[in-house]
Formats: C-alpha cells, sequence, structure tokens
C-alpha cells in the first residue's frame, strides 16, 4: 500500500480530533457536570478548556482550591493526548501554582503537545485568567493504552 493513502490530511486530522473532543465531552460528566469545564477546541495535540470560579470552587483563603485548578489542567490533558483517537491516559504530571484564581475569574487552559514519541507524550498546560495572568503552568506525561475514543 503506498504511503500517501496511509497518510490523514490536516483536515481529516483537524475534523477527527474535534470529533473525539465532542465524543469525549458528551461522557465526561466530571468535567462537564461536576466542574462545570467547558470545551472550547479539540485539535491535534491540542485542547482548550474553560471554567468560571464559583464560590464552590473556594477553598479557606477564599481563593480558588488547586485541586479544581488542577482538574481544569488534567481534563484539558485529557482532550490533547487523545486528540489522535488513540486512547491515553496519564502516565504522571505536575502543576506550578503561580498566582491565586479568585471568585468570577474565568480560567481557560491551552494544553500543547511537546512530543509524541511511540505510545508516550509530554504536553504542557497553561492556566490563565481573562486577564491574561499565568495561574498555573501543568505538564503531563501521556502512555497510549488498547483502545480508541470512537470506535475505529
Amino acid at each position: 500500500m503506498d504511503t500517501q493513502a496511509q497518510t490523514i490530511t490536516q483536515a481529516q486530522a483537524h475534523a477527527l480530533a474535534e470529533q473525539v473532543g465532542k465524543t469525549m465531552y458528551a461522557i465526561d460528566t466530571a468535567t462537564k457536570d461536576t466542574m462545570g469545564i467547558t470545551l472550547q477546541e479539540c485539535a491535534p495535540g491540542r485542547a482548550t478548556m474553560r471554567m468560571e470560579v464559583k464560590p464552590l470552587h473556594l477553598n479557606g483563603h477564599q481563593i480558588c482550591h488547586g485541586g479544581f485548578i488542577f482538574t481544569l489542567a488534567d481534563s484539558t490533558f485529557a482532550f490533547a493526548c487523545n486528540s489522535y483517537n488513540k486512547a491515553a491516559v496519564a502516565a504522571g504530571c505536575s502543576i506550578e501554582f503561580l498566582k491565586p484564581a479568585h471568585v468570577g475569574d474565568v480560567l481557560t487552559c491551552v494544553g500543547i503537545e511537546q512530543t509524541l514519541s511511540g505510545r508516550h507524550g509530554i504536553y504542557d498546560m497553561r492556566v490563565t485568567n481573562q486577564h491574561g495572568d499565568t495561574i498555573a503552568m501543568f505538564r503531563g506525561k501521556s502512555a497510549q493504552i488498547q483502545g480508541t475514543v470512537i470506535p475505529a
């Protein structure tokens, strides 16, 4: 079989990533229903998600609990690393909290693939507020497992 027939076009890859994102989001109750996170974009190797900080997200200092910021970043990571329709899970991750987020802030997380080699990838997430201030940086390491998001 010739390699051109096996190569997916950029438009096809983008359409596949969008469909993967829609499919995952539709059944991701933790992200969508519990956290109120919205999917803004899912493209090959990247994703963007958004969350408004509400009173239920506040900790004892009356700032957004780091666990909620982590969840926003982790969800964005999941959508970015599954965007090729190859099931992937986190193999490890870390986060640096740089500024507090307050009630009413709208947090946007943009996740971008840094490298994908075989079954393993590294993705960086930047969480910003509505003013463009960086709130946190998250790095996730993914591992592809058996299966797909959308039946192949």
